[in-house]
C-alpha cells in the first residue's frame, strides 16, 4: 500500500504505523486523517493483525492539528472546528480506545495538541527520555480536544490536568511517567526496539484475553463495583471457553512457553 501521510509496515501480528510529515511535526491535515482512519480500520478487521504500533517519523510524534490546513485569519469568518471534531479527532479517538487490540504509542519526540491526547488514548505509552507533552491548546484560546479533557484528569488528577491545560507548558517524558501519565520513559537510542518488542509480545499473548482487559479497565469508570464485578463474571465466564485459556493452562503444567493463536 502507498501512502501520502503515513507509512504502514506489517511484521507477523504487527502493525507499525508511522505518522510521516517530519516537515511540520507529523501536523495533522484531513489527508492524514483520512489516511489513518483508514488503516486503523484495516487493523482493526484483520485477523492476523494482533497489536498496533504508533509512532511518529523525524524529531517529533504530532504537533496536533496542521493550522496551515485550515482557512482562518484575523477579521475572516469563522471556523467551525466542532466539524472538524466530529469528522475526525473523536472518531480517531474512538477508534483507538475501542479496537479490540492492543494499541502501543512510542513517543520519539514532543507530542503537542491534539498529538499528546492521541497518544495518549492509546492502551499504552512508551516515550523518549527527549519527548515532551505539551497541551498547547490554551496558546490560541482552544480546549484539549481528543479526549483530552476526559483522559488528563483521570490520569493525573484534577490538579494537574488544570495545571497542564491551562499554562500550555511542556511536561517532560520523565516526568510524564513519574506522574503516571504514561507507561514508561526509556532513552532514545532503545524507544523503538522498547516498542517493538512489546508490540511483538502483545502480538504472540492471548488476544481475547488482552481486549477484554482493555475493554473493562476502559469502561469501568462508568460503573458501580458491584456492576463491574458482574462485568468480570461474564468475561471469565468467555474466556473460559477460548482456545488461548486451554493453551495456557497447557503450557502452565508443561512448564512450556504458550503457543497462543487468538482464538
Amino acid at each position: 500500500m502507498s501512502f501520502e501521510t503515513i507509512m504502514v509496515d506489517r511484521k507477523g501480528g504487527v502493525m507499525q504505523i508511522t505518522l510521516n510529515r517530519p516537515d511540520r511535526l507529523n501536523s495533522f491535515t484531513a489527508a492524514m486523517h483520512e489516511e489513518l482512519a483508514g488503516v486503523l480500520e484495516q487493523a482493526a478487521e484483520d485477523a492476523r493483525v494482533r497489536a498496533v504500533l504508533l509512532t511518529g517519523a523525524g524529531r517529533g510524534f504530532c504537533a496536533g492539528q496542521d493550522l496551515a490546513d485550515r482557512a482562518v485569519a484575523p477579521g475572516g469568518p469563522p471556523v467551525d472546528l466542532g466539524a472538524s471534531v466530529e469528522r475526525y479527532y473523536a472518531p480517531l479517538i474512538r477508534r483507538l480506545t475501542t479496537m479490540a487490540k492492543p494499541v502501543i504509542c512510542a513517543v520519539n519526540g514532543v507530542a503537542a495538541g491534539a498529538g499528546a491526547n492521541i497518544a495518549l488514548a492509546c492502551d499504552v505509552v512508551i516515550a523518549a527520555r527527549s519527548a515532551k507533552f505539551i497541551q498547547s491548546f490554551a496558546n490560541i484560546g482552544l480546549i484539549p480536544d481528543s479526549g483530552g479533557t476526559w483522559i488528563l484528569p483521570r490520569l493525573v488528577g484534577q490538579a494537574r490536568a488544570l495545571g497542564l491545560a491551562l499554562t500550555g507548558e511542556p511536561l517532560p517524558a520523565e516526568t510524564a511517567a513519574a506522574w503516571g501519565l504514561i507507561w514508561k520513559c526509556v532513552d532514545d537510542a532503545v524507544l523503538m526496539d522498547e516498542a517493538q518488542a512489546l508490540a511483538t509480545r502483545f502480538a504472540d499473548g492471548p488476544t481475547r484475553g488482552l481486549a477484554e482487559t482493555k475493554r473493562l479497565i476502559r469502561e469501568a469508570s462508568a460503573y458501580t463495583l458491584d456492576t463491574e464485578l458482574d462485568r468480570e463474571r461474564d468475561a471469565m465466564r468467555t474466556l473460559g471457553g477460548s482456545v488461548d485459556y486451554q493453551e495456557g493452562v497447557a503450557a502452565f503444567i508443561a512448564k512450556r512457553p504458550p503457543q497462543f493463536t487468538g482464538r
